[in-house]
């Protein structure tokens, strides 16, 4: 579909083009015709002035009446009329073969140009095919494990009351977790119209972290990580709840992913090229062939969209994120909507990490957009 729009592209290209060039070399052509014709006149008439021994200045004028009286009436005799044919014939041909040029120059050229053009259209499309793809392959799957959960209770004749119970508890969190993917995507197409529905102003960044680690902090002390923030206050220009919901998925990574007994970090301050936000972790680490992967969507580190496990006679999805070295459940969306918001920011984010040591997320935005 894009290579004949890319030469459809490139035909209108051509055509506007060769038009213009065209209609410039007509008037080029017309317009130089004229002034051969006009010179090749007055080197006659001087040849003709010299046979008669009229006395011509060396400029004088064109009009048949403001000439000398015995050049009036003379009938204009062409001596030079082959010559002024082929100085046509050569003018037309240079005119001919510089279009010819243009349109081949404009032919690689204009191609050149529809796939500049074209290129980001054909990503951007592919990008929604890929996330529309993936997106029902991850509501189907959970909706699958609902499905035959539901479907073995209702087969199983003997289930007594508490089993029914774990049953709908059981379920309830995979639409949690549903509802948790449906969100994520909501904000996923809300960001990409590159920012320009969010409202921009200054906010301080301290305050958006340390709000972000108190909503944290309950699901550390569960896990007993300890939670450590060490950030400088600096005012930025940036949309706060946006940054809201990117200091949580780091945050919310890190915690999941650091067993008990381990720490996250949260460390902020300026430098010459911005702020700069670093997310430590000690926790499980990403392999290194993970990851150049670990920001796109629905990524797992083990390429798996999910593991369904039969336990107790129910279907359950446990499924892995895309910075997991473990099962721990989650979509893969995370890091994809913290890189979008980074990026509608005009700042960067580098991952590093060590299996079994932890990870590091560096955070770069600017103070101004």
């Amino acid at each position: 579909m894009f290579k004949s729009a890319r030469i459809k592209l490139t035909a209108w290209y051509l055509l506007i083009i060769m038009t213009i060039s065209l209609s410039f070399s007509g008037v080029i052509y017309k317009e130089t015709v004229v002034e051969l014709e006009r010179g090749f006149r007055r080197v006659e008439l001087r040849h003709r002035a010299e046979e008669m021994g009229i006395p011509l200045p060396r400029f004088f004028p064109n009009r048949p009446e403001d000439l000398p009286s015995g050049l009036r009436e003379i009938t204009p005799r062409y001596f030079f009329a082959e010559d002024f044919e082929e100085a046509k014939r050569r003018l037309l041909f240079n005119l001919l073969l510089i279009n010819g040029t243009i349109l081949g120059i404009s032919a690689l050229a204009g191609y050149f140009l529809a796939g500049k053009t074209l290129r980001p259209i054909e990503n951007a499309l592919e990008e929604q095919k890929r996330f529309v793809a993936d997106a029902s392959h991850e509501l189907r799957t959970p909706l699958t494990a609902l499905k035959t959960s539901m479907e073995v209770a209702l087969r199983d004749k003997k289930m007594t009351l508490d089993e029914a119970k774990k049953v709908l508890k059981d379920n309830l969190e995979e639409a949690d977790s549903l509802q948790s993917l449906s969100d994520k995507l909501l904000s996923l197409a809300r960001y990409q119209s590159n920012g320009h529905s969010l409202n921009f102003k200054e906010v301080d960044i301290k305050d958006v972290v340390e709000k972000v680690a108190k909503k944290i902090s309950p699901l550390a002390k569960e896990k007993g990580v300890e939670l450590v923030t060490q950030v400088k206050s600096q005012k930025l220009v940036a949309n706060k709840e946006s940054l809201e919901e990117m200091v949580l998925i780091f945050l919310d990574n890190g915690v999941k992913y650091t067993p008990r007994g381990g720490k996250v970090t949260v460390e902020g301050g300026l430098n010459k090229r911005g702020y700069v936000i670093q997310v430590k972790d000690t926790g499980i680490g990403i392999a290194k062939d993970d990851l150049p992967h670990v920001f796109d969507r629905f990524y797992r580190a083990d390429q798996s969209r999910a593991r369904a496990h039969l336990r107790g006679g129910r279907l359950s999805l446990r499924s892995h994120d895309s910075s997991d070295g473990g099962e721990v459940s989650g979509f893969g969306l995370g890091l994809s909507l913290a890189k979008r918001i980074i990026e509608i920011h005009k700042g960067t984010v580098e991952v590093e990490s060590v299996l079994g040591k932890g990870t590091t997320f560096t955070i770069r935005l600017p103070l101004k957009q």
